[in-house]
């Protein structure tokens, strides 16, 4: 069976399970591994504010050529730092401005590559506070995903009209691999612009707002695109096709409108048009759990992409073909829903806007987006039909490992999707552990407004369930996060009267100390029981053979060990 449901997962999986070799128990690492994974002095002496990037693209040849401007605060006195770009690309040249008299003149500066990090010498000491830029040449046929989003790469693709259709993903993979930047999640500029030079006949679109259109020369036209929020290096996205345009505005609650834009095949026009009309809802859904969508300068958009879909930030990567659920699958046949336009939209609010500092902690991301789903079919269905929703995604849970991994080495080598379905559901159960709804969503969107457009840790969440709720939940966290497997309810049940029974109970397979209420009894009507590691006992006004626990609300094995 399990063999089956990691099969379902290969063909149904919403975005990108990384695709290093290897599982959390048989992973090794290597310095390369390191050099993308650490913060070391190279990389924390710097901060970059801003990107300025430029390519030309040549679809033909499968190439990219331009350069980047980094401009970045020292953080820390150095005269050497860490940029990161894929051997198999070629720097041809890294300058500085140099202030000469009445002029500002460019000074080459030496660099030498270890793996797919590159060490920039500054010639001169940088100062901590200090504000610089420095510019990186380069040009290369980047690698080509085989299996886009789920491997980082470009895709070079043709659309059904012969015309070409481009596209990149780099989740994990890393921006590295087409671009020069400090590839490392912790950092992320203030802002960024990004141009690029196409055949004539192209649209290339990116995130946030066209600044310019124009021809470039007699062949080719050139598109300028500017992000004017902080985003992840890896949601900078390129997008290239025969595209057709079309708007439309939401409205949001009080008033302000946000404007939609879609980047379609041409010939996708009119089904497109009718097809994302469902944005509306799930914006509505997302803005009443968590406020408004959090881009609101760079508006909204869905660009139509050769692979499945990625959230890349304002401009969301969208190729469900205009179908229901997961191409077609994966989510209930009562739910009539495009999964990717609802997942990737919510990935605006926990993965863009709220963001993680170490692949290790993926979770931040998924878990919270994919519980999104649930909190969306809540919206537009009710509570009973949420709890159908998430109960159909139990099965693919494994179990096997924990969800964060080890830190610092750019980890992605999950071997399920456990950092997202068992992230949904273990944060299922902390609400119904909570046992409180108004105080459950109070929570989540305090803790979303807190740090919503920064970057948090696990920690940041767990002290925040801690102090809000007035309650040590860590061990909760350490049995469900850190720990591969889930707690085990042990329980012996016997008769007493017609209507009544007695009930010992305990937890298996937990953290010393731990404690977890749970509902059982009458299924139309719960008791709330505390339960620890030590047996006890109660008595319960319910038959032994209409005794339930709510498996449908807590992610836990169950063992009645009379059997």
């Amino acid at each position: 069976m399990k063999s089956l449901i990691k099969t379902i997962l290969i063909l149904f999986l919403p975005v990108l399970i990384f695709a290093q070799e290897g599982f959390l128990n048989k992973k090794t690492f290597t310095e390369a591994d390191t050099l993308r994974g650490m913060l070391r002095p190279e990389r924390t002496c710097y901060d970059v504010n801003f990107y300025d990037i430029f390519l030309k693209i040549d679809p033909k040849e499968a190439f990219i050529k331009g350069y980047v401007d980094i401009y970045f605060e020292a953080k820390a006195d150095f005269d050497e730092l860490q940029i990161d770009l894929f051997e198999n690309m070629t720097i041809n040249q890294i300058v500085m401005d140099k202030v000469a008299v009445n002029k500002i003149e460019e000074i080459e500066l030496k660099y030498n590559r270890k793996f797919n990090a590159v060490f920039v010498e500054m010639r001169k000491i940088i100062r901590a506070g200090e504000r610089a830029k420095f510019r990186i040449y380069y040009e290369g046929n980047p690698i080509v995903a085989k299996r886009a989003p789920w491997d980082g790469g470009f895709v070079w693709g043709k659309d059904k009209k012969g015309k070409d259709w481009i596209g990149v993903a780099c989740e994990g993979t890393g921006a590295s691999l087409w671009w020069p930047n400090k590839d490392h999640l912790s950092d992320e500029p203030d802002s960024l612009r990004f141009t690029t030079v196409v055949p004539k006949g192209l649209m290339s679109v990116s995130n946030g707002n066209l600044e310019e259109h124009r021809s470039f020369d007699k062949t080719h036209d050139l598109f300028t695109w500017k992000v004017n929020y902080p985003i992840n290096n890896y949601n900078l996205s390129l997008n290239i096709a025969n595209y057709a345009h079309f708007s439309d505005t939401y409205i949001a609650e009080d008033g302000e409108e946000l404007a939609l834009d879609y980047y379609v095949l041409s010939y996708n026009e009119e089904k497109a048009k009718k097809h994302f009309k469902q944005v509306h809802k799930t914006l509505s859904c997302f803005e009443q759990y968590f406020g408004k969508y959090p881009f609101w300068e760079d508006g909204y958009a869905l660009i139509e992409t050769p692979y499945l879909g990625m959230e890349h930030q304002s401009g969301i990567a969208y190729g469900n073909q205009y179908k229901r659920g997961y191409l077609g699958g994966m989510i209930p046949k009562e739910f009539d829903f495009d999964y990717i336009i609802v997942h990737e939209t919510g990935h605006e609010y926990f993965g863009n806007s709220i963001s993680t500092n170490d692949h290790a902690e993926m979770w931040i991301h998924e878990s919270f987006t994919t519980y999104m789903e649930t909190l969306f079919v809540e919206c537009a269905h009710g509570l009973d039909a949420s709890i159908r929703y998430i109960n159909s995604q139990r099965s693919f849970i494994m179990n096997e490992e924990p969800i964060i991994g080890p830190m610092d080495v750019n980890f992605g080598a999950w071997a399920s999707s456990d950092h997202y379905f068992k992230g949904a559901w273990i944060l299922h159960t902390l609400r119904h552990t909570i046992n409180d709804d108004q105080k459950w969503f109070k929570l989540l969107r305090s803790f979303y407004e807190k740090y919503k457009i920064s970057n948090v840790q696990s920690e940041d969440f767990f002290n925040y369930v801690n102090a809000f709720t007035g309650k040590n939940y860590n061990l909760f966290f350490k049995q469900y996060l850190q720990k591969g497997n889930i707690p085990t309810l042990e329980y012996k049940i016997r008769k007493k009267g017609k209507r009544n029974c007695i009930l010992e109970y305990r937890w298996v397979d937990v953290p010393k100390g731990f404690m977890m209420p749970i509902k059982m009894g009458d299924l139309n009507e719960y008791t709330f029981v505390d339960v620890t590691e030590n047996w006890q006992k109660i008595k319960l006004n319910v038959s032994v053979s209409d005794f339930s626990i709510a498996e449908e609300l807590f992610l836990i094995n169950v063992k009645n060990i009379d059997d």
